[in-house]
């Protein structure tokens, strides 16, 4: 294959079992953070280059290394989002969300592009989880936050995680920590990578996210945030760890977490895999409370998180906690006749209206080659359909799993399936004794294997 009409380096395709996985963990997000009162936004998957550039700082990888940045056909910068936040934040601004209620709480599912270094877990286009706040500049909006992603991971199974927690104070006590570690960062200077020679002077906490070995060797025994905390800033954090208390959520304090953007204010957290290698940071947020005002808009406090789907998927496929998708089809009706064709047609094309998972061949098959076909797509059930179940009016069902036949009248054939189908899924939901006193559900109304409470 020519390498030019491949997917290009850092990408990959999401085939339909990739999907289905996808979907299951879209869904479980999707609630819950409408749980919390979360409701979904969708920004466009470019802006104009100045609104990152602004936002996401211009000393950090992501503006100087990573932004896929091109000109339109009108001369203008734009730029494939590298991150969820700022189009959120951008879109706030311009619809004047301010007058209505406070705090303002959105949840988004949304792919994102940084040109980086291809490799597990790290990809050129990505996707992510993330939600974002407004309006509230208190320690427990920050608890509640990262009680929705903690409830999210224990969802979808992402054991072996460490939150990480730390405080990098607000524009006052920075003030004093950037020049400590100015300071501290000017008498190695001669072992600075070249980035890093140039975030001395404008932004020296940018060099405590450095991926060279070794300037962060160097960034080890630099000074700590905490150390240089504001007393309005510190109680803030006290306030933070005593509500992750509360909720029951461990955590450990770690100074050097700063995060990679430079909106960034006092609260910052991590939730951090030791399975997956070196990019094992799979979910990360903190505070904004100057980055509405920063855009052109109100003072207005925020905070949020972004979550790496892929980086998720990773660690669920390494700890063994994947959700692995149900492809079974519902039933599958081999036609044998092509008097009976109209028939079967029909029957497929009602039972789909029904919610029913229904196929029929569409490509010639023999009966026995049609039979085959239901065997490789798992179908739980299949009938034959030919003349003759069209003179009788009855048809014999089959049961693919047990082997059991039963004799269906044709007309009754899609009742019939919806009654089934109900019934296998309570039972997968309730189990046998609390079958009986099972709600009377009305047509398929759970997912397969009994997960319904992801799906209203």
């Amino acid at each position: 294959m020519n390498p030019n009409t491949k997917a290009p380096r850092g990408t990959q395709d999401m085939l339909p079992r990739d999907c289905r996985e996808l979907e299951e963990y879209e869904t479980i997000f999707t609630y819950v953070a409408e749980l919390y009162g979360f409701r979904e936004i969708r920004t466009p998957v470019f802006e104009h280059t100045e609104l990152f550039n602004r936002s996401v700082g211009e000393t950090t990888d992501v503006v100087q290394k990573e932004m896929y940045t091109f000109l339109d056909n009108g001369g203008r910068s734009i730029t494939l989002r590298p991150e969820g936040t700022a189009g959120v934040v951008r879109a706030v601004i311009e619809h004047g969300l301010y007058g209505e209620a406070m705090p303002l709480k959105f949840f988004y599912n949304t792919s994102c592009y940084r040109y980086e270094k291809p490799q597990a877990g790290r990809l050129r286009e990505f996707h992510q989880f993330g939600v974002e706040c407004f309006g509230s500049a208190l320690p427990s909006a920050d608890a509640e936050i990262i009680s929705l992603a903690k409830h999210f991971l224990d969802e979808v199974g992402a054991s072996h995680l460490r939150l990480e927690l730390n405080s990098i104070g607000c524009p006052t006590c920075r003030k004093e920590y950037q020049k400590a570690l100015k300071a501290y960062f000017e008498e190695r200077k001669g072992e600075l990578c070249e980035t890093c020679l140039g975030r001395l002077e404008k932004n020296p906490m940018r060099i405590l996210d450095c991926k060279s070995p070794i300037c962060s060797e160097i960034a080890n025994d630099a000074p700590i945030i905490l150390d240089y905390l504001c007393d309005d800033c510190r109680e803030h954090f006290k306030k933070v760890q005593e509500y992750l208390s509360i909720y029951d959520i461990d955590f450990v304090v770690n100074p050097h977490v700063v995060r990679g953007l430079d909106y960034y204010t006092r609260t910052v957290f991590e939730f951090v895999s030791d399975q997956i290698g070196a990019q094992g940071t799979i979910c990360a947020g903190g505070r904004y409370d100057g980055l509405v005002r920063e855009l052109g808009g109100n003072d207005l406090p925020a905070l949020g998180f972004g979550l790496g789907v892929e980086r998720l998927r990773l660690l669920l496929k390494t700890i063994g906690a994947d959700y692995m998708p149900d492809d079974d089809c519902d039933i599958f009706l081999a036609c044998v006749d092509p008097v009976a064709e109209p028939t079967v047609m029909k029957l497929v094309q009602t039972l789909r209206r029904n919610c029913i998972e229904a196929e029929m061949d569409i490509c010639g098959r023999s009966l026995k080659a049609q039979m085959k076909y239901a065997n490789k797509i798992n179908a739980s059930f299949t009938a034959v359909i030919g003349a003759d179940e069209i003179k009788s009016g009855y048809v014999l069902l089959k049961n693919m799993h047990t082997g059991e036949t039963e004799k269906v009248p044709l007309q009754d054939l899609v009742s019939h399936m919806k009654d089934l189908i109900e019934y296998l899924s309570l039972h997968d939901f309730f189990g046998d004794e609390e079958e009986e006193q099972s709600p009377n559900y009305d047509g398929l109304t759970m997912l397969r294997g009994g997960k319904d409470k992801y799906r209203p």
